[in-house]
């Protein structure tokens, strides 16, 4: 077995037993100290994932940013997130939903059929360029996650049936704390992914990635909006989660749409 595969193997595993363990914590309602546990699961999970991308950039004489390994990183980044944000916040709602996602990319990249070759013919600036948008994708997935239960939320107590998921939810203010936090770091990152583009991609609006560059910046502007909307009109609920999506939404396209056009539907 490639040494890939095992490691996604054994990080697809400890994954499972970290979002088992927090599931079967809410089930319980258990005490605060219960997550330990399995978030210590989630963290080797992370790492043997960090691994994964290690080893195939060692064998591939650069980092792989192509389709699969693009979701993979995202994911990654997602439960690296999480396990940060869970050092302050009680996330086991968040970790069920991010640890299994995370696995399943986990392995599809290393079951996939990753190409041959990675990317070490980048200049630095322009890989930080992808890894800052990859990152700033992360949060954003997350803040579609936030937004989401905060939506079904203020809908559950509108309705006055406070049951099952939504009762293992953290509080509502904390709730809308957490996403707009999160997108306040979603729109950083983006921001200094966007300025190390324009700074040191020659062309940015070249006819193959002009889309991209357009589609991110349609991200980030609706990024923007939405945090001027909370700052100076309230906007939250499902208002906040309508923007998010959609911000998340093109921000993919912008990575992934064309990652897969170029790599599966033009590939021959």
């Amino acid at each position: 077995m490639p040494l890939v595969v095992l490691l996604a193997a054994c990080a697809a595993l400890a994954y499972a037993l970290a979002a088992l363990g927090l599931g079967r914590r809410l089930r319980d309602g258990g005490s605060a100290h219960g997550a330990a546990w399995p978030m210590a699961f989630g963290a080797v999970g992370a790492a043997l994932h960090l691994g994964i991308h290690a080893w195939a950039g060692h064998v591939k004489g650069g980092p792989d940013l192509h389709f699969f390994a693009a979701l993979s990183l995202v994911s990654l980044g997602m439960a690296a997130l999480t396990l940060a944000a869970g050092k302050f916040e009680r996330l086991e709602a968040l970790g069920v939903i991010v640890f299994p996602v995370a696995a399943v990319w986990a392995l599809a990249y290393a079951l996939g059929g990753p190409p041959d070759s990675g990317n070490g013919d980048l200049a630095w600036p322009i890989l930080m360029h992808a890894w800052l948008a990859l990152l700033a994708y992360a949060a954003l997935a997350l803040a579609a996650l936030f937004a989401a239960g905060l939506w079904l939320q203020e809908r559950a107590l509108r309705q006055r049936r406070i049951t099952g998921l939504v009762r293992a939810l953290p509080p509502l203010t904390q709730s809308e704390s957490l996403l707009f936090r999160t997108l306040v770091a979603a729109f950083a990152l983006l921001t200094l992914a966007l300025t190390m583009g324009l700074v040191f991609v020659e062309n940015l609006f070249a006819q193959h990635i002009a889309h991209k560059t357009v589609l991110s910046l349609l991200s980030w502007a609706v990024l923007a909006t939405l945090l001027f909307g909370h700052w100076r009109w309230g906007w939250r609920g499902a208002k906040a989660a309508r923007w998010t999506l959609a911000a998340m939404l093109l921000l993919g396209l912008a990575f992934f749409g064309s990652r897969f056009v170029y790599e599966f539907l033009l590939a021959g």
